[in-house]
């Protein structure tokens, strides 16, 4: 006779086959506030798309299956390619055709770098680790404009909704995709250390043609079609725009050679590496010796991308923790009715509004550069918006892991979804500036212009919305005063976000969602950790507004 071991039950079902957006109502709002004339029809699509179970399989493959270089081909000769899974193709072509990457420089529709903006949110909530080439291709065009004669000749291509994974020239692709290398071994963060050399090698009708020796100890997506580079010349650091194949009719390969893939935390289905240049071609961009600041053109608006990638990560997060918890049973009742889980969803429920709403002011900002007002809150909310929601990453989905229990910490061949997403958080917070660098880049914004002005000018709209918050407007100037020094500008800059916040918040969530944000966040009637609000805040609402 046999029997029956144990019954399966009380185990929930997968969050799957549903439409990120429709659930979404923070990010709904946060865009009618941003762009209220905003058509959300391709963003319910992606949204569609992006929850569904096909997809979601893509992304667990594109993880498990991960990046392989091929150095030789069988025949011995050097070809330095990286191979990916078909999922990782799969997730790409989505991608593009989403118009992630290069379409908002196109002029399509109103708004487009806030469209841009929450569908990249949406796509990261599905697979975050395949949008890092789809970011640095969003953000190279400010920068690849200072040498027009490359931009006419690639930017119909990098704004093309096409994938075309082919490595051959760009005259023969429907699409393509850019990366960067800044740092080297001996420098990090520290770019003005770099010792790769360029050389002059003539003139063409790209301009001003050297020939780069050296090495990039990160080197992010080496599959792109081109990159930019930062190295060395008489007058000092300089960019240049580096192509893997060069535009000499035989289809010959640039002296790029990639050393090994790097064994990262997370961002598995992403291929990072280490290369090294040897007599590579390349065409300078800007002027020599203004490397930094040129090639920062486009690092900044990745910055802007990592707000957003980890404001999605945690929205997907806590979309995966409150689904488990109104599932899952102990003690007699579900995990979600119990009071200090309770606490703990809503407490991380408007961490995440409250993320989501920064992340897309700033992409706002980024709609009208040529507007004073505008261009100095991009200056002062790039980097406090990537300090801040990137440093809380890592503590909001360790939190939303644990209301799933052990279920949320075991990886079986990939399903564990929070599992991916605890190692995916801080690649953002140390990509394109750790910490330290935003804090830094903090105080310079502060030196450029009235910038205490524009934040009053900002936060002046929420005022009377709730006592802690005017009590933190009024106090801001002088605590820019007091904390402009980089002993303190950590504790400046997070001061800063939460004021910033809590504005945003009064604007565009309901009373029970910015009370409880001021309260805690603002005011001090809160603990160390999440699941410490106070009893008095109106918990029901709050998880019922973050997922419906």
């Amino acid at each position: 006779m046999t029997h029956a071991t144990h019954e399966v039950f009380n185990q929930p079902l997968p969050l799957a086959d549903v439409n990120l957006f429709d659930i979404n109502r923070p990010l709904q709002d946060a865009l009618k506030f941003n762009a209220p004339k905003l058509d959300t029809g391709a963003l319910r699509e992606l949204g569609r798309l992006a929850g569904s179970a096909e997809m979601q399989e893509h992304a667990r493959l594109a993880n498990v299956h991960t990046p392989e270089l091929r150095s030789f081909d069988p025949y011995g000769h050097r070809i330095d390619e990286v191979e990916f899974h078909p999922s990782y193709h799969a997730l790409m072509g989505a991608a593009t055709a989403a118009g992630l990457h290069g379409t908002p420089w196109a002029g399509e529709g109103s708004n487009p770098h806030v469209l841009r903006a929450a569908s990249f949110m949406l796509f990261t909530e599905l697979e975050p680790s395949i949008l890092c080439p789809i970011s640095m291709t969003y953000a190279v065009t400010p920068a690849l404009q200072e040498n027009a004669a490359v931009y006419a000749d690639w930017g119909p291509k990098l704004t093309s909704r096409a994938y075309d994974p082919a490595l051959k020239l760009y005259k023969n692709k429907s699409g393509v995709t850019m990366g960067m290398g800044m740092t080297e071994k001996q420098g990090g963060s520290d770019v003005r250390a770099n010792t790769s050399q360029a050389v002059p090698d003539g003139r063409d009708g790209w301009g001003e043609r050297y020939r780069i020796t050296g090495h990039k100890w990160f080197f992010s997506a080496p599959m792109c079609d081109a990159f930019l580079v930062l190295a060395q010349t008489p007058g000092g650091l300089t960019c240049f725009f580096l192509p893997r194949v060069l535009p000499d009719g035989g289809g010959t390969r640039n002296g790029l050679r990639i050393q090994r893939l790097k064994d990262k935390l997370g961002n598995k289905a992403n291929a990072s590496s280490e290369v090294e240049f040897q007599d590579a071609i390349a065409w300078r961009v800007g002027e020599e010796g203004r490397g930094v600041p040129q090639i920062l053109e486009m690092g900044t608006r990745t910055r802007l991308d990592c707000a957003l990638g980890t404001s999605a990560l945690m929205r997907q997060a806590l979309c995966i923790a409150i689904h488990h918890t109104r599932q899952r049973q102990a003690f007699g009742k579900y995990l979600a009715e119990q009071p200090l889980m309770k606490n703990v969803l809503a407490d991380l429920a408007l961490e995440s509004e409250a993320a989501t709403a920064l992340a897309l002011r700033l992409a706002r900002a980024y709609e009208r550069q040529g507007d004073e007002h505008e261009r100095l809150i991009a200056r002062v909310i790039t980097p406090v918006a990537k300090f801040w929601i990137c440093k809380r990453g890592s503590h909001f989905s360790e939190e939303a892991m644990e209301c799933m229990g052990g279920n949320g910490y075991v990886e079986e061949d990939g399903h564990g979804v929070q599992a991916r997403i605890y190692r995916e958080m801080p690649v953002n917070s140390i990509w394109e500036g750790a910490g330290n660098i935003m804090a830094i880049d903090l105080l310079r914004a502060l030196r450029k212009g009235d910038v205490a002005g524009a934040l009053q000018a900002e936060l002046a709209p929420a005022r009377g919305a709730h006592a802690a918050l005017d009590r933190m407007t009024e106090q801001l100037p002088a605590r820019i005063d007091a904390l402009a020094n980089e002993t303190e500008a950590r504790r400046l800059a997070q001061d800063v976000a939460l004021a910033l916040q809590g504005a945003l918040l009064a604007q565009t969530a309901p009373a029970a969602v910015t009370d409880a944000f001021c309260a805690s966040r603002l005011g001090g009637d809160w603990g160390h950790a999440f699941g410490t609000l106070s009893a008095r805040a109106d918990m029901d609402a709050i998880v019922a507004r973050a997922m419906p």
